[in-house]
């Protein structure tokens, strides 16, 4: 069986070896300018730009046509997708699903809400692979991979919430009264698959204790741990030797956000997905 995994881009992974891997991106919108979430893209010339524009700025989800040109070339695809909750792309996937199977009933297609974004949908992206490489029926992969994503999890820390807030993602109160005291915001993805504030930390260095508590608080005791951060390569680098300092021998990866989580977690945000 010919399988693929097919993934939104607010997994940050436009592309992933070992399996058959496309992403279907989203897009930041502005009044005068659309920016597509792909490899060829400049995300920080995108951010850039962004902190000039005036007037009302938002995303698009993947249509239903472009999840259906992702998963026609294989005889099983895995699709993974941004919490639903938040975003069209989930519905869009499973129509796309849907018209593929209405056409070719021999396919077999699942569509994962990841009730999440970002390194959480990293980590889910690599366990999908890895079972894959096993040569489990897709039954089994199924079975396995949604028994697995009850054991993972998304935390963030942000220094601006204004275009969550300005999108409806976040209470619009909470986002002013957060810039204004110039404090970090730490939070999770719920699970309902909404953004949940939960601490307002003042300062770098207590944010980052901060999402070490909340990991330990959420079973987090050393598995593997997959960083995303939006210009904060620094901070990202220390982040991962704190959780090393307190939790032992890590498997990390950090990677820099593309444009849909650039754009919401804003500059200097960072992303956290790990297993409990």
């Amino acid at each position: 069986m010919n399988f693929k995994i097919v993934s939104d881009s607010s997994s940050n992974l436009l592309d992933f070896s070992g399996v058959p891997y496309t992403t279907v991106p989203l897009k930041v919108i502005t009044k005068e300018k659309e920016y597509i979430d792909d490899a060829t893209l400049d995300v920080a010339a995108m951010m850039r730009e962004l902190r000039t524009v005036k007037g009302r700025t938002g995303t698009s989800c993947p249509n239903v046509l472009e999840w259906k040109t992702a998963m026609a070339d294989a005889d099983a695809v895995f699709a993974l997708t941004i919490t639903g909750n938040l975003s069209g792309a989930y519905a869009a996937a499973v129509q796309a699903a849907s018209e593929l199977l209405e056409e070719h009933p021999e396919k077999r297609i699942c569509v994962l809400n990841s009730l999440s974004t970002g390194p959480e949908m990293q980590l889910i992206i690599e366990e999908l692979s890895e079972l894959i490489g096993k040569g489990l029926s897709f039954d089994e992969i199924e079975a396995q991979i949604r028994a697995y994503m009850k054991c993972t999890h998304l935390i963030f820390c942000l220094q601006s919430l204004a275009n969550l807030a300005r999108n409806g993602r976040v209470n619009s109160v909470i986002a002013k009264v957060a810039g204004v005291l110039g404090i970090r915001v730490v939070g999770v993805a719920s699970a309902e698959g909404t953004l949940e504030l939960l601490h307002k930390p003042r300062g770098g260095v207590k944010a980052l204790e901060t999402i070490l508590d909340v990991m330990r608080s959420n079973g987090y005791c050393g598995g593997p741990v997959r960083v995303a951060h939006c210009e904060n390569e620094a901070v990202a680098a220390s982040l991962v030797e704190r959780i090393k300092a307190r939790f032992g021998t890590v498997d990390i990866t950090v990677l820099p956000t593309t444009a849909l989580c650039s754009f919401y977690a804003e500059n200097g945000g960072l992303m956290v997905g790990y297993e409990s």
